[in-house]
């Protein structure tokens, strides 16, 4: 079990976003990857309207020791008022992508 090893998932409005919040979190070694997935189709309820977007989705590759500062970087470049951010635990990996995750956060 690699419980210190997070997934978090990050949803940006458009490829300009996202491509900046992943090069900063990389850069500033918050993330030891990001992922960027483009045409997510989102449908959620916000201020009481059903709304779909368009999105990018980010996928972050950190740990849990890092987190905190990430989730800082991310809520003061997000364009969102309310950012979505959710870390998953890694429960299992390959051992040695996992120590590149971890080494590159440490850096």
């Amino acid at each position: 079990m690699s419980d210190d090893v997070l997934l978090c998932y990050c949803t940006c409005p458009d490829a300009a976003s996202a491509q900046r919040l992943a090069e900063a979190l990389v850069d500033e070694s918050l993330a030891a990857c990001v992922n960027r997935v483009p045409g997510v189709h989102s449908t959620y309820r916000w201020k009481g309207k059903i709304t779909t977007d368009n999105e990018e989705l980010l996928l972050i590759k950190t740990t849990a020791k890092r987190f905190d500062a990430m989730k800082t970087r991310v809520l003061a470049l997000h364009p969102y008022e309310l950012p979505e951010l959710i870390a998953v635990p890694v429960e299992h990996g390959y051992a040695a992508y996992l120590d590149w995750v971890r080494a590159g956060v440490d850096a």
